[in-house]
């Protein structure tokens, strides 16, 4: 694992590093989406490198990008004195809109244009050579050299543009250089990482370290820490569950925020405000049970993996023993899918050596393995359907009625 997934964990680590800050930046002036707009203008290169022949890793693939990011970037820094006419939101999000349709027109022009349109989405950080790290760390480094050099001009027009204009500062010359720097930041992350996780590694740290830290040095060294920690717990589930990485990696940092957002507000809560809450939700489970048994119960669904008797209770005993047969034999495909998975892996990565066609009876055995395990699950879903609808009255009627006596008994004791 450690040999696969070392030089993707460098990488977001660079990325997070550049990205955080210039997130702070972004976070400051308001233009929260100017990167996924940026990043899709710099898709929009890529898409018509793509169509005149080059690949999405070629040089000329990087220049049709950088170009185009570039005249993104100055139209963004020219419509900022117009901002009360119309609002720089509303520019980044007409030209995020146009690029992507753009881009989906020609696309689709392109052989295989499904497939580069989901590259240029999620990216490809787990195919990522230590050349390409090397090459955008040194290239962030001097972008952050100059960042660094002209810190107090780049902070004041950021931060504090009234301050700014009163010391002359020439603002669309700064403005110029902040998006210059960051489409050429965009335009590189983009070729490994991909728009979705460009954006999370912008966003996402900058501002939950603004929740818990106000001085700017604390506050980036904090959405740092947090860029470099998400994208390790994101490789790791990707590796653990066979995900995609950069999509486990923007689920690592969405989840890190309802975990951050969640743990802001429940204190905040008073007991009454969390009775009422808690009622609430009774009532709209015991509801939907009781009106749509055959519908996606999630929680039910949970309560079931904890304890499995809230279902079995309501089968009946030839029931309950198909239903211990089809969980013994989707264990057992379970624990031969991972073995084959490890093994197609290795083989794929050229730890292990096969013949091809003994490679691709390996991927139709998988295949055919998956397709016997689905009809074990739909089995187990014809027994779960049964459980519901006898369900429906022993728990949905009571837990709607408990629901509906908390609502009740908050309501009074508040008048």
């Amino acid at each position: 694992m450690i040999e696969l997934l070392l030089w993707p964990l460098v990488a977001g680590f660079v990325l997070a590093g550049i990205h955080a800050y210039f997130g702070m930046h972004v976070l400051a002036r308001g233009v929260v989406f100017v990167d996924l707009s940026l990043a899709q203008v710099a898709a929009l290169g890529l898409t018509i490198a793509i169509l005149a022949g080059h690949s999405v890793q070629s040089e000329a693939g990087y220049w049709y990008a950088f170009a185009f990011a570039i005249g993104g970037a100055a139209l963004f820094a020219l419509a900022r004195p117009y901002e009360k006419l119309l609002q720089q939101e509303a520019v980044i999000g007409i030209v995020y809109a146009v690029s992507a349709s753009i881009g989906v027109l020609a696309l689709d022009r392109a052989p295989q244009g499904a497939e580069h349109i989901k590259q240029l989405l999620i990216g490809s950080i787990l195919t990522v050579t230590p050349q390409e790290v090397a090459h955008i760390a040194l290239l962030y480094a001097a972008i952050g050299a100059v960042h660094l050099i002209f810190h107090q001009q780049l902070f004041e027009v950021s931060f504090h543009p009234l301050l700014a204009a009163a010391r002359r500062r020439k603002v669309l010359f700064w403005d110029m250089v902040f998006y210059g720097s960051f489409a050429l930041v965009v335009t590189s992350s983009v070729r490994i990482a991909g728009v979705l996780l460009v954006f999370s590694y912008l966003i996402i740290p900058a501002a939950l370290a603004g929740l818990f830290a106000a001085d700017l040095r604390w506050r980036l060294l904090l959405a740092w820490a947090l860029g470099a920690g998400l994208t390790a717990v994101g490789l790791y589930a990707s590796w653990t569950w066979d995900f995609p990485t950069g999509p486990a990696i923007v689920t690592a940092f969405g989840a890190a925020t309802a975990l951050v957002v969640l743990g802001l507000s429940v204190p905040k809560l008073t007991m009454r405000a969390l009775a009422l809450f808690a009622s609430t939700v009774a009532v709209l489970a015991g509801l939907l049970l009781v009106a749509f048994p055959a519908m996606d119960q999630p929680w039910l669904d949970a309560l079931e993996d904890i304890a499995p008797p809230v279902q079995t209770a309501f089968l009946s005993s030839g029931e309950r023993i198909t239903r211990n047969e089809v969980l013994d034999s989707i264990a057992r495909a379970r624990a031969e899918l991972l073995r084959l998975r490890a093994l197609e892996q290795d083989v794929r990565w050229g730890k292990i050596e096969m013949e091809p066609d003994k490679a691709e009876q390996l991927r139709q055995y998988l295949a055919g393995r998956s397709e016997i395990s689905a009809g074990d699950q739909l089995v187990l879903r014809h027994l779960r359907g049964k459980a519901r609808e006898r369900q429906r009255l022993a728990l949905g009627l009571p837990l709607l009625i408990i629901g509906l006596g908390g609502i009740y008994a908050v309501r009074r004791g508040r008048a």
